[in-house]
Protein backbone atom coordinates (compact mmCIF):
# COMPACT_ATOMS: atom_id res chain seq x y z
CA UNK A 1 0.00 0.00 0.00
CA UNK A 2 1.79 3.33 -0.76
CA UNK A 3 1.96 5.42 2.22
CA UNK A 4 2.17 8.64 0.59
CA UNK A 5 -1.10 8.63 -0.75
CA UNK A 6 -2.92 6.87 2.69
CA UNK A 7 -1.81 10.09 4.31
CA UNK A 8 -2.82 12.33 1.92
CA UNK A 9 -6.67 10.72 1.67
CA UNK A 10 -6.73 10.81 5.13
CA UNK A 11 -5.89 15.10 5.07
CA UNK A 12 -8.79 15.17 2.72
CA UNK A 13 -10.85 13.02 5.08
CA UNK A 14 -9.88 15.48 7.99
CA UNK A 15 -10.32 18.35 6.01
CA UNK A 16 -13.86 17.35 5.65
CA UNK A 17 -14.77 16.20 9.17
CA UNK A 18 -13.03 19.63 10.93
CA UNK A 19 -15.40 21.82 8.31
CA UNK A 20 -18.52 19.25 9.43
CA UNK A 21 -17.57 20.39 12.76
CA UNK A 22 -17.22 23.51 12.27
CA UNK A 23 -20.57 23.37 10.52
CA UNK A 24 -22.16 21.86 13.13
CA UNK A 25 -21.48 24.03 16.28
CA UNK A 26 -22.01 27.27 13.75
CA UNK A 27 -25.99 25.78 13.81
CA UNK A 28 -25.88 24.98 16.89
CA UNK A 29 -26.02 20.79 16.49
CA UNK A 30 -25.29 18.63 19.26
CA UNK A 31 -21.71 16.78 18.15
CA UNK A 32 -21.55 13.53 16.15
CA UNK A 33 -20.98 10.99 18.60
CA UNK A 34 -18.20 8.64 18.64
CA UNK A 35 -19.72 6.31 16.27
CA UNK A 36 -21.83 8.35 14.07
CA UNK A 37 -18.22 10.48 13.15
CA UNK A 38 -16.88 7.04 12.52
CA UNK A 39 -19.59 6.35 10.03
CA UNK A 40 -19.48 9.24 8.11
CA UNK A 41 -16.22 9.48 7.92
CA UNK A 42 -16.39 6.32 6.68
CA UNK A 43 -18.86 7.96 3.35
CA UNK A 44 -16.06 10.40 3.19
CA UNK A 45 -13.72 8.29 2.91
CA UNK A 46 -15.57 6.51 -0.18
CA UNK A 47 -16.25 9.85 -1.93
CA UNK A 48 -12.85 10.59 -1.70
CA UNK A 49 -11.66 7.43 -3.30
CA UNK A 50 -13.87 7.82 -6.20
CA UNK A 51 -12.85 11.27 -6.59
CA UNK A 52 -9.24 9.50 -6.68
CA UNK A 53 -10.55 7.25 -9.08
CA UNK A 54 -11.72 9.42 -11.55
CA UNK A 55 -8.49 11.69 -11.30
CA UNK A 56 -6.54 8.57 -12.01
CA UNK A 57 -8.53 7.58 -15.38
CA UNK A 58 -8.64 11.24 -16.72
CA UNK A 59 -4.73 11.10 -16.23
CA UNK A 60 -4.98 7.55 -18.22
CA UNK A 61 -3.57 5.83 -15.00
CA UNK A 62 -5.03 2.85 -13.72
CA UNK A 63 -7.43 3.14 -11.01
CA UNK A 64 -7.21 1.08 -7.83
CA UNK A 65 -8.86 -2.31 -7.74
CA UNK A 66 -11.89 -3.53 -5.58
CA UNK A 67 -9.11 -5.01 -3.69
CA UNK A 68 -6.72 -2.14 -3.65
CA UNK A 69 -9.29 0.34 -2.39
CA UNK A 70 -10.90 -1.43 0.05
CA UNK A 71 -7.32 -1.69 1.42
CA UNK A 72 -6.78 1.90 1.33
CA UNK A 73 -9.85 2.82 2.62
CA UNK A 74 -9.35 0.90 5.82
CA UNK A 75 -5.55 2.48 5.69
CA UNK A 76 -7.26 6.09 5.79
CA UNK A 77 -9.76 4.97 8.57
CA UNK A 78 -7.19 3.36 10.45
CA UNK A 79 -4.68 6.56 9.93
CA UNK A 80 -8.00 8.42 11.59
CA UNK A 81 -9.34 6.57 14.17
CA UNK A 82 -7.00 3.75 15.02
CA UNK A 83 -3.59 3.29 15.38
CA UNK A 84 -2.47 3.73 11.72
CA UNK A 85 -0.24 0.95 10.03
CA UNK A 86 -0.34 -1.13 13.71
CA UNK A 87 -3.90 -1.82 13.11
CA UNK A 88 -3.26 -5.47 11.21
CA UNK A 89 -1.03 -6.30 14.08
CA UNK A 90 -3.53 -5.74 16.67
CA UNK A 91 -6.35 -7.02 14.71
CA UNK A 92 -4.14 -10.86 14.70
CA UNK A 93 -5.20 -12.51 17.90
CA UNK A 94 -2.59 -14.52 17.46
CA UNK A 95 -0.02 -11.41 18.29
CA UNK A 96 0.98 -10.78 22.03
CA UNK A 97 3.81 -8.63 21.98
CA UNK A 98 4.90 -5.45 19.65
CA UNK A 99 8.79 -4.38 20.11
CA UNK A 100 9.35 -1.44 18.02
CA UNK A 101 12.92 -0.35 17.81
CA UNK A 102 12.57 2.64 15.14
CA UNK A 103 10.16 2.70 12.49
CA UNK A 104 11.72 -0.22 10.83
CA UNK A 105 12.36 -2.34 13.37
CA UNK A 106 9.52 -4.24 14.20
CA UNK A 107 9.56 -7.69 16.07
CA UNK A 108 6.70 -9.18 17.06
CA UNK A 109 5.75 -11.86 19.24
CA UNK A 110 3.31 -14.66 19.04
CA UNK A 111 1.10 -16.75 21.77
CA UNK A 112 3.25 -19.55 20.51
CA UNK A 113 6.23 -18.36 21.46
CA UNK A 114 7.77 -17.76 18.03
CA UNK A 115 9.23 -14.32 17.31
CA UNK A 116 9.83 -12.60 13.74
CA UNK A 117 10.60 -9.34 12.20
CA UNK A 118 7.49 -7.46 11.00
CA UNK A 119 7.02 -4.94 8.36
CA UNK A 120 8.05 -1.19 9.38
CA UNK A 121 5.08 0.59 11.11
CA UNK A 122 6.26 4.39 9.75
CA UNK A 123 8.34 5.57 6.86
CA UNK A 124 10.59 7.56 9.46
CA UNK A 125 11.04 7.92 12.81
CA UNK A 126 9.66 11.50 12.97
CA UNK A 127 6.64 9.91 11.33
CA UNK A 128 6.61 6.98 14.40
CA UNK A 129 6.30 9.79 17.12
CA UNK A 130 3.74 11.80 15.45
CA UNK A 131 2.41 8.46 15.37
CA UNK A 132 2.49 8.13 19.51
CA UNK A 133 1.66 11.91 19.97
CA UNK A 134 -1.64 11.16 18.10
CA UNK A 135 -2.69 8.13 20.48
CA UNK A 136 -1.09 10.02 23.27
CA UNK A 137 -3.85 13.48 22.56
CA UNK A 138 -6.66 10.91 22.16
CA UNK A 139 -6.05 7.81 24.39
CA UNK A 140 -7.07 7.42 28.43
CA UNK A 141 -8.39 10.28 30.32
CA UNK A 142 -6.49 13.08 29.67
CA UNK A 143 -4.01 14.07 26.87
CA UNK A 144 -0.36 12.78 27.93
CA UNK A 145 2.02 14.19 25.61
CA UNK A 146 5.33 12.66 24.34
CA UNK A 147 8.24 14.84 23.40
CA UNK A 148 11.82 15.89 24.31
CA UNK A 149 10.22 17.03 28.04
CA UNK A 150 8.04 14.39 28.30
CA UNK A 151 10.12 11.47 26.77
CA UNK A 152 8.17 8.91 28.30
CA UNK A 153 4.30 7.55 27.61
CA UNK A 154 2.34 4.74 29.02
CA UNK A 155 -1.26 4.52 27.79
CA UNK A 156 -4.16 2.23 26.72
CA UNK A 157 -4.77 1.43 23.11
CA UNK A 158 -8.23 1.54 21.84
CA UNK A 159 -8.37 -2.25 21.93
CA UNK A 160 -6.97 -2.14 25.57
CA UNK A 161 -3.33 -3.25 24.78
CA UNK A 162 -0.40 -1.79 26.87
CA UNK A 163 1.84 0.78 24.99
CA UNK A 164 5.19 2.04 26.59
CA UNK A 165 6.99 4.44 24.65
CA UNK A 166 10.35 6.66 25.14
CA UNK A 167 12.29 8.62 23.01
CA UNK A 168 15.38 10.97 23.60
CA UNK A 169 17.18 8.81 26.01
CA UNK A 170 17.82 5.91 23.44
CA UNK A 171 19.39 6.12 19.62
CA UNK A 172 15.93 5.99 17.83
CA UNK A 173 12.16 6.69 19.30
CA UNK A 174 11.07 2.87 21.02
CA UNK A 175 7.75 1.33 21.77
CA UNK A 176 6.39 -2.20 23.05
CA UNK A 177 2.79 -2.68 23.13
CA UNK A 178 1.43 -5.78 25.14
CA UNK A 179 -1.68 -7.25 23.83
CA UNK A 180 -4.89 -7.92 25.93
CA UNK A 181 -5.53 -10.70 24.50
CA UNK A 182 -8.00 -11.53 27.05
CA UNK A 183 -10.16 -8.98 28.97
CA UNK A 184 -13.07 -11.01 29.63
CA UNK A 185 -11.64 -13.49 31.00
CA UNK A 186 -12.83 -15.86 34.02
CA UNK A 187 -10.86 -19.01 36.22
CA UNK A 188 -12.46 -21.13 33.84
CA UNK A 189 -10.92 -19.69 31.11
CA UNK A 190 -7.70 -20.07 32.50
CA UNK A 191 -8.26 -23.44 33.49
CA UNK A 192 -8.82 -23.95 30.16
CA UNK A 193 -5.63 -23.01 29.17
CA UNK A 194 -3.91 -24.96 31.43
CA UNK A 195 -3.24 -21.91 34.08
CA UNK A 196 -4.73 -23.62 36.80
CA UNK A 197 -5.84 -26.60 38.21
CA UNK A 198 -9.89 -26.98 38.55
CA UNK A 199 -9.22 -27.09 42.24
CA UNK A 200 -6.90 -24.43 42.52
CA UNK A 201 -9.89 -22.02 40.58
CA UNK A 202 -12.73 -23.08 43.28
CA UNK A 203 -9.63 -21.64 45.92
CA UNK A 204 -9.12 -18.11 44.45
CA UNK A 205 -13.00 -17.58 43.51
CA UNK A 206 -13.89 -18.41 47.08
CA UNK A 207 -10.50 -16.26 48.64
CA UNK A 208 -12.32 -13.39 46.53
CA UNK A 209 -15.88 -14.05 47.88
CA UNK A 210 -14.70 -14.43 51.24
CA UNK A 211 -12.94 -11.06 50.61
CA UNK A 212 -9.61 -11.92 51.30
CA UNK A 213 -7.29 -9.66 49.87
CA UNK A 214 -5.11 -10.98 47.41
CA UNK A 215 -1.32 -9.81 45.72
CA UNK A 216 -0.49 -11.31 42.66
CA UNK A 217 2.47 -11.93 41.95
CA UNK A 218 5.06 -12.43 38.77
CA UNK A 219 7.76 -11.16 36.45
CA UNK A 220 6.85 -9.29 33.24
CA UNK A 221 4.55 -10.32 30.67
CA UNK A 222 3.82 -13.37 33.32
CA UNK A 223 -0.09 -12.75 32.83
CA UNK A 224 -0.81 -10.73 36.19
CA UNK A 225 -2.91 -8.36 34.78
CA UNK A 226 -5.32 -11.17 32.83
CA UNK A 227 -5.50 -13.32 36.05
CA UNK A 228 -6.43 -10.21 38.16
CA UNK A 229 -9.18 -9.61 35.73
CA UNK A 230 -10.40 -13.25 36.07
CA UNK A 231 -10.29 -12.53 39.59
CA UNK A 232 -12.45 -9.43 39.41
CA UNK A 233 -15.06 -10.88 37.59
CA UNK A 234 -15.72 -13.39 40.25
CA UNK A 235 -16.74 -10.15 42.34
CA UNK A 236 -20.48 -9.99 42.87
CA UNK A 237 -22.14 -7.49 40.66
CA UNK A 238 -23.61 -5.24 43.18
CA UNK A 239 -20.17 -4.20 44.46
CA UNK A 240 -18.54 -0.65 43.67
CA UNK A 241 -15.53 -1.43 42.56
CA UNK A 242 -13.06 1.50 42.24
CA UNK A 243 -9.28 0.99 39.92
CA UNK A 244 -6.37 2.71 40.80
CA UNK A 245 -3.89 2.71 37.51
CA UNK A 246 -0.96 4.40 36.29
CA UNK A 247 -2.38 4.15 32.83
CA UNK A 248 -5.81 2.71 32.17
CA UNK A 249 -5.56 -0.76 31.11
CA UNK A 250 -8.02 -3.04 33.52
CA UNK A 251 -11.35 -2.26 31.67
CA UNK A 252 -13.62 -3.93 34.35
CA UNK A 253 -16.36 -1.02 33.40
CA UNK A 254 -16.19 -2.17 29.79
CA UNK A 255 -18.68 -5.02 31.15
CA UNK A 256 -21.16 -3.86 32.68
CA UNK A 257 -23.38 -7.19 33.09
CA UNK A 258 -20.15 -8.41 35.00
CA UNK A 259 -19.51 -4.82 36.95
CA UNK A 260 -22.30 -1.74 36.81
CA UNK A 261 -20.62 0.40 39.31
CA UNK A 262 -17.02 1.06 38.62
CA UNK A 263 -14.67 4.02 38.68
CA UNK A 264 -11.74 4.09 37.09
CA UNK A 265 -8.79 6.04 38.82
CA UNK A 266 -5.73 7.07 36.17
CA UNK A 267 -2.65 8.88 37.76
CA UNK A 268 -1.90 12.05 36.16
CA UNK A 269 1.30 13.20 34.78
CA UNK A 270 2.66 17.26 35.76
CA UNK A 271 1.67 19.62 33.05
CA UNK A 272 4.21 21.81 30.81
CA UNK A 273 5.00 23.67 34.12
CA UNK A 274 5.56 20.98 36.24
CA UNK A 275 2.05 21.13 38.19
CA UNK A 276 -1.23 19.11 38.50
CA UNK A 277 0.49 15.73 39.08
CA UNK A 278 -2.24 13.43 40.96
CA UNK A 279 0.70 10.15 42.20
CA UNK A 280 -1.03 6.78 42.82
CA UNK A 281 -0.30 7.24 46.66
CA UNK A 282 -3.13 9.99 46.15
CA UNK A 283 -5.64 8.55 44.15
CA UNK A 284 -5.43 5.54 46.36
CA UNK A 285 -6.20 7.09 49.38
CA UNK A 286 -9.05 9.46 47.55
CA UNK A 287 -10.73 5.74 46.38
CA UNK A 288 -10.67 5.51 49.92
CA UNK A 289 -13.35 8.55 50.26
CA UNK A 290 -15.15 7.09 46.80
CA UNK A 291 -17.54 4.35 48.96
CA UNK A 292 -15.57 1.22 47.52
CA UNK A 293 -16.48 -2.08 48.13
CA UNK A 294 -13.18 -3.17 46.62
CA UNK A 295 -10.04 -1.29 45.61
CA UNK A 296 -8.30 -2.75 43.10
CA UNK A 297 -4.80 -1.41 42.14
CA UNK A 298 -3.72 -2.36 39.03
CA UNK A 299 0.38 -2.34 39.50
CA UNK A 300 2.31 -1.50 42.47
CA UNK A 301 5.34 0.13 41.69
CA UNK A 302 6.04 3.01 44.13
CA UNK A 303 4.95 4.28 47.37
CA UNK A 304 1.48 3.87 46.80
CA UNK A 305 2.27 0.54 48.37
CA UNK A 306 1.98 1.92 51.87
CA UNK A 307 -1.48 3.68 51.77
CA UNK A 308 -2.59 0.77 49.71
CA UNK A 309 -1.60 -1.61 52.63
CA UNK A 310 -3.17 1.26 55.27
CA UNK A 311 -6.12 0.63 52.92
CA UNK A 312 -6.24 -2.98 53.32
CA UNK A 313 -5.89 -3.38 57.21
CA UNK A 314 -8.32 -0.12 57.82
CA UNK A 315 -11.82 -2.43 56.54
CA UNK A 316 -11.41 -1.87 52.89
CA UNK A 317 -11.20 -6.43 52.57
CA UNK A 318 -11.09 -7.93 48.99
CA UNK A 319 -8.61 -5.66 47.48
CA UNK A 320 -6.73 -7.31 44.58
CA UNK A 321 -3.46 -5.75 43.49
CA UNK A 322 -0.13 -7.14 41.43
CA UNK A 323 3.33 -6.49 42.11
CA UNK A 324 6.69 -8.06 39.87
CA UNK A 325 8.73 -9.97 41.57
CA UNK A 326 10.51 -13.62 40.99
CA UNK A 327 9.01 -15.58 43.57
CA UNK A 328 5.90 -15.37 46.11
CA UNK A 329 8.58 -15.36 48.96
CA UNK A 330 10.13 -12.65 47.38
CA UNK A 331 7.09 -10.19 47.51
CA UNK A 332 7.45 -9.65 50.94
CA UNK A 333 11.05 -7.74 50.12
CA UNK A 334 9.82 -5.79 47.42
CA UNK A 335 6.97 -4.28 49.13
CA UNK A 336 9.50 -4.00 52.31
CA UNK A 337 11.57 -2.17 49.49
CA UNK A 338 9.01 -0.05 48.28
CA UNK A 339 7.64 1.24 51.58
CA UNK A 340 11.35 2.61 51.98
CA UNK A 341 11.13 4.66 49.41
CA UNK A 342 7.97 5.93 49.92
CA UNK A 343 7.45 9.22 51.73
CA UNK A 344 6.55 7.85 54.68
CA UNK A 345 10.08 5.96 54.89
CA UNK A 346 8.98 3.30 56.47
CA UNK A 347 11.32 0.67 57.71
CA UNK A 348 10.75 -2.71 57.45
CA UNK A 349 9.84 -3.83 60.83
CA UNK A 350 6.79 -1.88 60.30
CA UNK A 351 6.43 -2.58 56.71
CA UNK A 352 6.40 -6.28 57.56
CA UNK A 353 3.49 -5.96 60.41
CA UNK A 354 1.57 -4.20 57.91
CA UNK A 355 1.52 -6.56 55.97
CA UNK A 356 0.52 -9.01 57.94
CA UNK A 357 -2.55 -7.01 58.74
CA UNK A 358 -3.15 -6.52 55.22
CA UNK A 359 -2.75 -9.60 52.65
CA UNK A 360 -3.80 -12.72 53.05
CA UNK A 361 -2.04 -14.08 50.01
CA UNK A 362 0.77 -14.04 47.71
CA UNK A 363 -0.74 -15.64 44.05
CA UNK A 364 2.39 -16.01 41.83
CA UNK A 365 2.17 -16.65 38.16
CA UNK A 366 5.41 -17.17 35.45
CA UNK A 367 5.46 -18.99 31.91
CA UNK A 368 6.65 -21.67 32.33
CA UNK A 369 7.97 -24.39 29.23
CA UNK A 370 5.53 -27.42 30.08
CA UNK A 371 5.95 -31.38 28.38
CA UNK A 372 2.06 -30.62 28.58
CA UNK A 373 1.80 -27.66 25.95
CA UNK A 374 4.64 -29.56 23.48
CA UNK A 375 7.22 -27.26 25.01
CA UNK A 376 5.78 -24.10 24.28
CA UNK A 377 5.55 -21.62 27.51
CA UNK A 378 2.45 -21.59 29.19
CA UNK A 379 1.59 -19.47 31.81
CA UNK A 380 0.95 -20.80 34.86
CA UNK A 381 0.28 -19.95 38.63
CA UNK A 382 3.02 -21.65 40.17
CA UNK A 383 2.22 -21.19 44.21
CA UNK A 384 -0.15 -19.76 46.33
CA UNK A 385 0.99 -18.01 49.66
CA UNK A 386 -1.29 -17.34 52.98
CA UNK A 387 0.31 -14.96 55.26
CA UNK A 388 -0.33 -16.40 58.87
CA UNK A 389 1.48 -13.38 60.91
CA UNK A 390 4.49 -11.91 61.98
CA UNK A 391 7.39 -12.59 64.27
CA UNK A 392 10.26 -9.79 63.11
CA UNK A 393 9.37 -10.89 59.67
CA UNK A 394 6.52 -12.03 57.58
CA UNK A 395 5.10 -15.87 58.52
CA UNK A 396 3.73 -17.45 55.85
CA UNK A 397 3.10 -20.87 54.47
CA UNK A 398 2.77 -22.39 50.45
CA UNK A 399 -0.79 -23.93 50.19
CA UNK A 400 -0.39 -24.28 47.03
CA UNK A 401 3.45 -25.51 45.58
CA UNK A 402 3.69 -26.66 41.91
CA UNK A 403 3.59 -30.51 40.96
CA UNK A 404 4.94 -32.56 38.77
CA UNK A 405 2.37 -32.04 36.14
CA UNK A 406 3.58 -28.33 35.74
CA UNK A 407 0.31 -27.48 37.92
CA UNK A 408 -0.43 -25.93 41.68
CA UNK A 409 -1.19 -28.53 43.82
CA UNK A 410 -2.05 -28.18 47.35
CA UNK A 411 1.23 -28.10 49.70
CA UNK A 412 -0.08 -27.48 52.92
CA UNK A 413 -2.95 -26.50 55.45
CA UNK A 414 -4.93 -23.38 54.93
CA UNK A 415 -5.35 -21.28 58.62
CA UNK A 416 -8.63 -19.62 56.91
CA UNK A 417 -10.34 -22.44 55.82
CA UNK A 418 -13.54 -22.06 57.34
CA UNK A 419 -13.83 -18.89 55.86
CA UNK A 420 -13.43 -20.49 52.15
CA UNK A 421 -15.68 -23.21 53.07
CA UNK A 422 -18.18 -20.43 53.98
CA UNK A 423 -18.03 -19.05 50.39
CA UNK A 424 -18.17 -22.28 48.82
CA UNK A 425 -14.64 -23.98 49.01
CA UNK A 426 -14.60 -27.80 49.03
CA UNK A 427 -11.09 -29.14 49.23
CA UNK A 428 -10.62 -31.56 46.39
CA UNK A 429 -13.74 -30.93 44.63
CA UNK A 430 -13.33 -29.29 41.48
CA UNK A 431 -14.02 -26.21 40.17
CA UNK A 432 -17.24 -27.32 37.98
CA UNK A 433 -19.87 -25.12 40.07
CA UNK A 434 -18.18 -21.71 38.24
CA UNK A 435 -20.36 -20.47 35.95
CA UNK A 436 -17.71 -19.40 32.78
CA UNK A 437 -17.83 -15.88 31.38
CA UNK A 438 -18.66 -15.40 27.96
Amino acid sequence: MDQQLVRRLREEVADVLSRQRREDAANGLPPMSAEDERQFARAVVSRVLDGYAREEVRAGRTPPSPEEETALAEGVHAALFGVGRLQPLLDDPDIENIDVNGCDRVFIGYADGREELGPPIADSDDELVELVQTLGAYSGLTSRPFDTVNPQLDIRLPDGSRLSAVMGVCQRPSLSIRRARLSRVSLDTLVGYGTMSPELAAFLSAAVRARKNIMIAGATNAGKTTLLRALANEIEPHERLITVERALELGLGEFPDLHPNVVAFEERLPNSEGTGAIGMAELVRRSLRMNPSRVIVGEVLGDEIVTMLNAMSQGNDGSLSTIHANSSAEVFNRICTYAIQSAERLPSEATMMLIGGAIDFVVFVERINTFASGGQLRRTVTSVREVNGVDGRVLSSEVFALGPDDVAVPAAAVSCLADLERAGYQPGAAATWLEPVS
